[in-house]
């Protein structure tokens, strides 16, 4: 453990020395945030939208107290989506989609001996491959967590008012109720973390995998795996610490 621990460690810095211009690095960024962030839209959108969704219909179902005003679904629905499901939910599922993509892509680049051709060249393929896919994910991630928020409140709205459990003026009261824009903040934080493990883990094993094909699927496994496993850990870590 102490000995993979270094190596990632010693992986991350080999990033930063002799790197590329600052043009071919922000080229290939910008691809990779295409790859990354604009091709996960569909997915963040459809899982987002859901899980407001039902978490308005599932608050309605057990919120039966005729003390308690419809209007908490709403503040209910709003707190759990950004303190916890937009950055948490939202990173999880880009970890499957996106972590196994980079894991997938550097294995095969590495067992089709093109790392290899890269330092042959001279180039640092560290700096060149990885070090664009990490800049990328901590730009995009929080775009997407901002849209996931978005679309699972607006997804609570719409199930709540369809299912006639709550009104549209009682829902965007609840959610207008004791906002703290801290919160946000929060939930930021939290996926740009999230976006540096996902992509520096999936990264680490993808560039080091040794094998064939079935290796790299395996590499891929593990990304997500460990890449999950991570993002539990800092999410309780950020929660005990900025909160």
């Amino acid at each position: 453990m102490v000995k993979t621990f270094g190596e990632f460690i010693l992986f991350l810095q080999s990033m930063l020395v002799r790197k590329e211009r600052f043009k071919t690095l922000f080229e290939r960024t910008i691809d990779e945030s295409v790859i990354i962030g604009v091709n996960s839209v569909f997915i963040v959108a459809i899982v987002s939208a859901f899980i407001g969704a039902v978490t308005c219909v599932q608050i309605s179902y057990n919120l039966v107290n005729p003390l308690i005003p419809k209007s908490t679904i709403g503040y209910m629905v709003r707190e759990m989506t950004i303190l916890e499901l937009a950055p948490t939910i939202t990173s999880i599922v880009l970890a499957g989609k996106v972590g196994s993509s980079i894991a997938g892509g550097l294995g095969t680049m590495r067992i089709t001996e093109q790392v290899a051709a890269l330092e042959v060249m001279g180039i640092n393929s560290a700096s060149y491959l990885v070090f664009p896919r990490i800049v990328a994910s901590i730009v995009m991630f929080p775009m997407l967590v901002i849209l996931a928020m978005v679309l699972s409140i607006l997804g609570g709205y719409l199930a709540g008012t369809l299912t006639g459990a709550i009104s549209a003026q009682e829902y965007i009261e609840g959610i207008r109720t004791d906002f703290i824009p801290y919160n946000i903040l929060f939930a930021l934080i939290k996926s740009v973390v999230f976006a540096f493990l996902v992509s520096a883990i999936s990264a680490y094993k993808g560039y080091f995998t040794t094998g064939g094909a079935l290796e790299v699927g395996s590499a891929s496994t593990a990304a997500v795996n460990n890449s999950i496993i991570a993002i539990l850990l800092a999410d309780f870590v950020l929660a005990a610490i900025l909160l």
